[in-house]
């Protein structure tokens, strides 16, 4: 065999070097990332890269509100936001199909993953066009689904939110969503609800406390909050609190470090880089490793 030309080995050595020297700013593959089973990113499509940031991140549940305009589902938070290249199945039911297909949403890693799905518009009428979608046999088989008092688990579990018709849900004998029930009702909370229909309940947590992260939390303030997580948890339930504070500092901090003390599920935030440094940093980090599932 011919050497190669002076000129031509130093050339593929310089692009050698070029290849092997990523961006400081560039993304961890998806491969790589290490799941972080409390991080919620709230809002998820308000993002530049709706759900792909959130992986980029280690989030273990996304939240999209939807729409149902003409017959299709569109994201957005108002209505005003809405575009009909947004589409539920566009920026995430395809893309979930794909890495389902592909090695799972984190490939290798045995993560449960949660779609949390917010109804802005009529309830009926925009669950029966969600139901639809869902167990369309393009999609049926990401879901995690309840058949006949059954669960089974799928590599995705949607939670319906926002204006969801919890009689038409509980009625169903086969369902691949589940119903987010919230925390202050006692038909949803513990053993007023059945986790089979309400694996996740959720509150504004304004409305439930008044510390928000400034000097110590009140002792009973944070009685109650291990209480509602103790109480949820031997249902088989998770925990989500939406309007923490969200603002970088101290507070949030705060607020962050006894919700993980407490043992909630989901911490709830639009800061993805802030929440994944909080978390990996050792506040409730052995929690959220690989192998971490939903209850």
């Amino acid at each position: 065999m011919r050497a190669l030309p002076r000129f031509l080995l130093l050339l593929l050595t310089l692009i050698g070097l070029v290849a092997g020297t990523a961006p400081a700013t560039a993304a961890a593959p998806v491969d790589r990332v290490k799941p972080l089973a409390r991080a919620h990113a709230h809002n998820d499509y308000e993002h530049d890269r709706p759900l792909f940031d959130a992986l980029d991140h280690g989030f273990t549940s996304v939240e999209a509100d939807i729409y149902l305009v003409d017959g299709e589902l569109l994201v957005a938070h108002d209505p005003e936001d809405l575009d009909p290249g947004r589409t539920l199945r566009s920026l995430y039911l395809d893309p979930l199909r794909h890495k389902a297909t592909h090695g799972g949403v984190y490939p290798g890693k045995r993560v449960e993953f949660q779609l949390l799905i917010d109804i802005k518009t009529e309830g009926e009428t925009t669950y029966a066009a969600l139901d639809e979608v869902l167990r369309s046999p393009r999609y049926r088989f990401l879901w995690t689904a309840y058949r006949h008092g059954h669960v089974r688990r799928g590599p995705v579990t949607a939670v319906v939110s926002g204006n969801r018709p919890r009689a038409t849900m509980e009625g169903q004998t086969s369902r691949f969503a589940f119903y987010d029930g919230r925390i202050a009702n006692p038909d949803d909370l513990g053993p007023g609800s059945d986790a089979r229909l309400t694996p996740l309940v959720s509150d504004n947590w304004t409305t439930l406390f008044t510390w928000s992260g400034v000097g110590e939390m009140p002792a009973g303030e944070r009685a109650e909050l291990r209480d509602i997580v103790r109480t949820a948890h031997r249902a088989g339930q998770r925990v989500r609190f939406w309007a923490t504070p969200d603002v970088a500092g101290a507070e949030r901090a705060a607020v962050w470090r006894e919700l993980v003390r407490a043992d909630v599920d989901h911490i709830n935030t639009d800061d993805l880089a802030g929440l994944a440094e909080f978390l990996q940093e050792g506040a409730g980090y052995p929690r959220a490793a690989a192998s971490a599932t939903m209850r």
